[in-house]
């Protein structure tokens, strides 16, 4: 079962950094996810919030750019390409949050197929299914919610084979859905685990991988 840091490992460094994926890569996880927002001026942020910065002064990350992301949070926000070419050896979970961020994010990973293991994720499933069709990139569905079909939802993805993993929120993940999932060929990963038990729970029933904040639990 696959360990990537969530966000890096933010419990020593802030999140989204070089240096949370450096500290992730130091205690030997064997991925990292991050989350990919467009700024303003075209750069795909590694951002998670939709909204930064201080009371008083919040800004949209769209409408900011690269060093103003920065200023406003206090620390610097990397590129996607820096992240990807300073740590090349780790997967990389890459969550698209927009649309607007697709089209950047695949100019970004394109070069860097066939060196560098990638799985692209989105909670908009419209927009994982558009990268899985453009490009040659494993790609995944994103859920916080129980599917109340989970085989039409595969069903509706039978047309493109890159389409193939589901990340599930730990709070709605379903034991028999995910064996459901695993006898359609589908992958199943978790985020969002917090108790050594909760962990221990992800191992027992056969994930691929788990997304977490807490790499230590999983002997990491």
């Amino acid at each position: 079962m696959l360990c990537l840091a969530h966000r890096g490992f933010h419990a020593v460094e802030r999140e989204n950094t070089l240096a949370s994926f450096a500290a992730a890569a130091a205690r030997g996880v064997d991925g990292i996810e991050t989350d990919v927002r467009l700024g303003a001026d075209g750069q795909a942020l590694l951002l998670h919030d939709r909204v930064i910065g201080p009371p008083g002064e919040r800004r949209a990350v769209a409408d900011v750019t690269q060093a103003e992301a920065a200023r406003l949070l206090g620390h610097p926000v990397p590129v996607l390409a820096d992240a990807l070419d300073a740590f090349p050896d780790l997967l990389w979970n890459v969550e698209i949050k927009t649309p607007e961020a697709l089209a950047e994010t695949m100019r970004v990973l394109r070069p860097r197929l066939s060196r560098m293991r990638l799985l692209v994720t989105s909670f908009r499933h419209d927009v994982a299914a558009r990268c899985a069709a453009l490009l040659d990139v494993d790609c995944g569905l994103l859920l916080a919610s129980r599917p109340l079909d989970l085989a039409r939802m595969i069903g509706d993805c039978a047309g493109i084979p890159r389409l193939r993993t589901i990340v599930w929120d730990f709070n709605v993940m379903d034991e028999a859905q995910v064996r459901e999932a695993r006898a359609a060929g589908w992958a199943s990963h978790v985020y969002g685990p917090q108790t050594a038990d909760e962990h221990a729970h992800c191992r027992h029933i056969g994930l691929d991988g788990v997304i977490t904040d807490h790499p230590g639990l999983l002997g990491r």
